[in-house]
């Protein structure tokens, strides 16, 4: 074990930073005996992130997770939800991930191996422009999207979940991640939840690791 990731288990240990214009500030730190990358505000992968959609994916049955034979993801980072599927969860189809942040790849397969993992797709590509040029139907639509500890507001607009539901496959889920630290986002997401109700079956996880609230949508 190298001397930072032993020092890590005391204090985190920065390896790696770069200023990104999307997300202000990209660091790579060991932080108990594993990498992580943080934006300025947020962990983005393999620290609490990690945790939060494991919880989520635990959410879908392994058997039917294991007959899915797409997955997208919108809102790459580090590729943690991408490791969980495919060394937790035992994913081994296709999966597409969709990032806007084209350092954040770099860091990514520098730091993380991303670009050794087999079977995966990536796109530097905003996911809204994405999602309705896309030709592609996917079983699995994770959305893990956030510019630092912002999130964009189009991710809650009817028309953009609309536009999901018409590429999800008739027996598809949606995993969507969101961050509740303000009011304006507790109002956010009360509003989000009644309208998505009414075009999905909709299960919502609060609480998740602290701020976190995990939304399922299936058709």
């Amino acid at each position: 074990m190298n001397f930072k990731r032993l020092l890590s288990y005391i204090i985190p240990v920065k390896v790696f930073q770069i200023p990104s214009e999307i997300n202000k500030n990209l660091e790579v730190t060991w932080n108990n005996g594993h990498l992580v990358l943080d934006s300025e505000n947020t962990n983005f992968s393999f620290g609490t992130l990690q945790k939060v959609m494991r919880i989520g994916l635990m959410q879908i049955e392994k058997i039917k997770l294991k007959k899915y034979q797409s997955v997208l993801v919108l809102g790459v980072a580090g590729g943690s939800v991408i490791r969980l599927l495919r060394d937790e969860f035992d994913y081994t189809e296709k999966i597409t991930g969709v990032e806007l942040d084209s350092k954040v790849i770099e860091i990514a397969n520098k730091y993380f191996n991303l670009n050794k993992i087999k079977n995966l797709e990536i796109k530097i590509q905003d996911a809204q422009e994405f999602i309705f040029t896309t030709t592609d139907d996917y079983d699995l639509i994770i959305i893990d999207i956030f510019q630092d500890n912002i999130m964009p507001s189009f991710l809650f607009e009817e028309k953009f979940s609309l536009q999901l539901k018409k590429i999800l496959t008739e027996n598809g889920s949606i995993l969507f991640n969101t961050i509740v630290t303000l009011s304006t986002d507790f109002d956010r997401n009360t509003n989000y939840y009644q309208m998505i109700k009414t075009h999905f079956t909709t299960k919502k996880i609060s609480n998740v690791e602290g701020d976190n609230e995990l939304f399922l949508l299936c058709k």
